[in-house]
């Protein structure tokens, strides 16, 4: 299944553009001149700048505290009998903090810096069909501490994206994040009556869901290729680091030396031909397609001896770069996924997922849980308990007090008292909590919006449970069904789930209103507010490939996350004392 979208019809670029004149400007600005070429660049770190004859320095930061302290660092070590003295520049992005810069004054630093802007990237173009802010604590400052900046730089990337592909005419949304996000675009069109332009709309409608709508799906493990790499190994900003063994050469592997100790750095995205057919394959149906890639490969190189004329063999020599990368790309994958399957086929891997998939069918979650029990008696990760008991939790709309209380005192006794702070962000975040009313709205909202799928075919799916070998992901089931039959046909459902739903229309000019061709797809944006996991947009891709579906997906998030990525940040770091 490719990842890209089928008609071609969103193209990113524009929005990849905008950002390259934005910054193209500020270093404009910056060397007085048009003649820049960056000469380095580096990670921020503390001690000493590293060496570079250059002039200008440009610092590009988000708006953290702690990431001034370590700028701070950096200039007060900077070399002032140096000739010639260099110039600091600062970039906050997304947006200039205030406080940040009181800090760098308080610090006794802010006068050494030349200029201090803004770099306005709300979304990130990360694949065809996929924009991310990567804003890491998005989920926590929303639900925790009801700080809504993430929100409103949300907003204003949604509007910069109907500033270059028109105006959205229909916003639907499910959660409170959704309807702040929804009062801020109204608004801000109202406020720049200027920003409505004459473009005709790419997209037809907007979703906008909340993460705690859906707390379950990021818990669960992910079984499709993508998201158990990010599962397993965490893929950063489309980047995965693997262990070297696998892709060590043949002939250095058979000596015990020389084997690489470095791991092994790969990028995944569509652009890779392979990847794009297999990444949101379940994996269980990824070694049939690596077998018959190796043999039409394998057939490929094998012409070579058939060439007989000067032109065959003319022709041979023109297609040798694609094959070279094709094979390469072949062996990357093998490795790749014999590495998964080593951890897959483990017992450990499959008692886990056994409990999970129990518990996403509605088997035995009001009690304590005999595996979660044993697991923390042999001190297994915190994270993967606290995975695990948060998923029985949500699949039953909360715990008994009971049941509650003695996974709290279990845990606190074994990995240490002050994971207090963690269980208490948990309980806030409703991830964990007593049941209140005695009502269990999951099996309901299971059997209404058809979650869980026993005849699921991982190999030729024909529904989006196959990510979850059984588990169709409640947010995408959501969009599925908007698109159709649309939300009145579940409105008791959607009163159970948090937060309010709602619709909005957007007026556009006269003479942008669409006029549907026979045959065309709609096109959606889904922007998941709290963040989105890779088994969730396979599941979406899957809903753009089908010939019967009639709606193309585009989709945004605050964050792309994991069950592990997503309950570290909200995991409290105590600081020992300072005694």
């Amino acid at each position: 299944m490719a990842a890209h979208l089928s008609s071609g019809r969103v193209n990113l670029n524009a929005l990849r553009e905008a950002g390259r004149r934005e910054l193209r400007e500020f270093l404009d600005k910056c060397a007085g001149s048009k003649e820049h070429e960056v000469e380095k660049m580096f990670t921020l770190k503390p001690g000493r700048l590293p060496q570079a004859d250059v002039k200008n320095i440009i610092f590009f930061v988000r708006p953290r505290l702690e990431l001034m302290d370590i700028i701070t660092d950096n200039v007060l070590r900077e070399d002032r009998g140096r000739s010639p003295q260099r110039d600091f520049h600062i970039l906050f992005v997304p947006r200039r903090s205030l406080l940040c810069e009181q800090w760098l004054k308080e610090q006794g630093v802010l006068g050494s810096f030349i200029h201090r802007e803004q770099y306005s990237l709300d979304l990130i173009p990360f694949d065809g069909d996929l924009l991310s802010m990567e804003s890491e604590s998005a989920f926590k400052e929303c639900y925790l501490e009801s700080d809504q900046t993430s929100l409103y730089h949300a907003a204003k990337g949604l509007m910069t994206l109907q500033a270059l592909y028109g105006t959205i005419p229909q916003i639907f949304g499910k959660g409170e994040c959704a309807r702040h996000v929804a009062n801020m675009m109204i608004r801000m069109k109202r406020e720049f009556p200027g920003s409505q332009n004459s473009i005709f709309p790419v997209f037809d409608t907007l979703l906008l869901l909340d993460r705690n709508v859906d707390l379950l799906t990021p818990l669960a493990t992910q079984l499709t290729y993508e998201g158990l790499i990010d599962e397993i190994y965490g893929i950063q900003n489309t980047y995965v680091k693997l262990p070297p063994e696998k892709f060590a050469p043949k002939k250095q592997g058979e000596g015990g030396k020389d084997l690489p100790t470095e791991p092994k750095k790969l990028q995944l995205n569509s652009a890779e031909e392979l990847y794009a057919e297999i990444r949101d394959k379940n994996f269980n149906a990824v070694g049939s397609v690596l077998s018959k890639k190796a043999k039409i490969i394998s057939a490929a190189f094998e012409e070579r001896h058939h060439a007989k004329t000067v032109g065959e063999i003319k022709q041979f020599v023109s297609q040798l770069p694609h094959m070279q990368a094709a094979r390469s790309s072949l062996a990357n994958h093998t490795s790749i996924a014999e590495l998964i399957k080593d951890i897959t086929t483990s017992e450990d891997f499959f008692d886990n997922l056994t409990v999970e998939q129990e518990f996403m069918s509605g088997v035995d979650t009001d009690k304590v849980n005999n595996y979660i029990e044993d697991c923390i008696a042999q001190k297994h990760p915190l994270i993967k308990i606290l995975r695990l008991v948060c998923l029985q939790s949500v699949c039953n709309s909360g715990l008994k007090q009971k049941v509650l209380d003695h996974y709290k005192r279990e845990i606190l006794q074994t990995y240490g008292y002050e994971h207090i702070l963690t269980l208490n962000n948990l309980e806030k975040a409703g991830l964990l909590k007593p049941q209140t009313g005695g009502r269990n709205n999951y099996p309901t909202i299971r059997k209404t919006l058809r979650l869980w799928m026993d005849d699921v075919n991982e190999q030729n799916p024909n529904d989006i449970s196959y990510v979850y070998s059984g588990y169709a992901p409640l947010s995408v089931r959501l969009a599925q069904l908007l698109a159709r039959p649309g939300w009145r046909s579940i409105e008791e459902v959607l009163k159970m789930l948090p937060g309010p739903h709602f619709e909005e229309r957007q007026q556009l000019p006269t003479g942008l209103q669409k006029k549907r061709q026979h045959g065309e797809n709609r096109v959606t944006l889904v922007f998941f507010l709290g963040g989105v996991t890779y088994a969730e947009i396979a599941a979406l891709r899957f809903l753009s490939q089908m010939e019967d579906g009639g709606t193309e997906y585009v989709i945004a998030t605050t964050k792309l996350i994991n069950g592990t990525t997503w309950m570290k940040s909200l995991m409290e770091k105590l600081e020992p004392a300072p005694f």
